[in-house]
């Protein structure tokens, strides 16, 4: 069997693993009320309250749309458990590779399922799955799939990097998916971000510094944020720019529920090739 190498799901994988670096939100209904009755705060405070709540999140549903250095322009809808195990479901498009740039991702049980499409299964026999184990691999990003040793963090992390900006400012009030919320804006750099970590408890210090380093190997430097906070303390929606090795980088996340059951399952392994065995029999051949 021959594995090309223009296959879509792997080069997707890697997006979106990196772009579940997401922060993480209260999606209460009702809302809007109590985003008009909350006092006044400064706009530091308050996206130091949302970052502190963040902490909460142990699982929640979000779209994500924009832009990456590599892909191009992408959406995506992804679901992810943090507690009691690691546990994620994404549908993503590369919206500038094509009608074939499509992938669904899922991580569950110590491994990343990658396909979910025909042109997958072209490539592997009728099995429309590409598996990769991740239980011996621990941190070391050799032998992983592009970006996969983000996947199992917490996707809050990026929604607390305002924190570490000087000139935040509130800049209104506006409407995300039905609820009211409070925006705000800022930059920071990643010299910033890594000064903000000291004081920090122990996982906190690792998650934001795993994220951090991600966004060092991209080539950034300096992060443009906005952040969209609602009544109950918690982000809403962000929105992250930066400029990149490879180009612009330009994401929003807008989380649609919080602290909901995630179920993520295993395809059947009858449509699943486990990527170990493939290389195996490359080998052999």
């Amino acid at each position: 069997m021959k594995l090309s190498v223009r296959m879509s799901p792997p080069a997707g994988a890697g997006l979106a693993a990196l772009l579940l670096a997401a922060g993480a939100v209260s999606c209460s209904a009702g809302q809007d009320k109590r985003a008009e009755e909350s006092p006044a705060m400064a706009p530091a405070a308050a996206v130091a309250r949302a970052s502190a709540n963040a902490d909460d999140i142990t699982s929640f549903r979000y779209r994500m749309t924009g832009r990456t250095p590599e892909e191009g322009r992408v959406s995506a809808e992804a679901s992810m458990q943090m507690k009691p195990e690691i546990a994620m479901s994404m549908k993503m498009t590369a919206l500038d590779q094509g009608a074939d740039a499509s992938a669904e991702i899922r991580l569950v049980d110590q491994a990343m399922y990658i396909g979910g499409n025909a042109e997958a299964a072209k490539e592997m026999d009728g099995k429309s799955w590409l598996k990769f184990d991740l239980s011996g691999l621990g941190d070391d990003t050799a032998g992983r799939p592009s970006g996969a040793s983000q996947a199992d963090r917490n996707p809050a992390v990026e929604s607390t990097f305002l924190t570490g900006a000087d000139d935040v400012e509130k800049v209104g009030t506006e409407t995300v998916e039905g609820v009211r919320t409070t925006h705000y804006k800022g930059t920071v750099t990643l010299a910033d971000l890594e000064k903000s970590l000291k004081g920090e408890k122990k996982d906190t210090r690792e998650r934001r510094q795993k994220s951090i380093d991600q966004y060092e190997k991209l080539g950034v430097d300096k992060l443009t944020m906005d952040l969209w906070i609602d009544g109950e303390d918690h982000t809403r929606q962000f929105r992250m720019r930066g400029a990149a090795d490879k180009g612009p980088l330009d994401m929003t996340i807008t989380f649609l529920d919080l602290n909901k059951p995630v179920k993520v399952t295993a395809p059947p392994a009858a449509e699943t090739v486990d990527l170990a065995e493939l290389m195996a029999g490359a080998g052999e051949g």
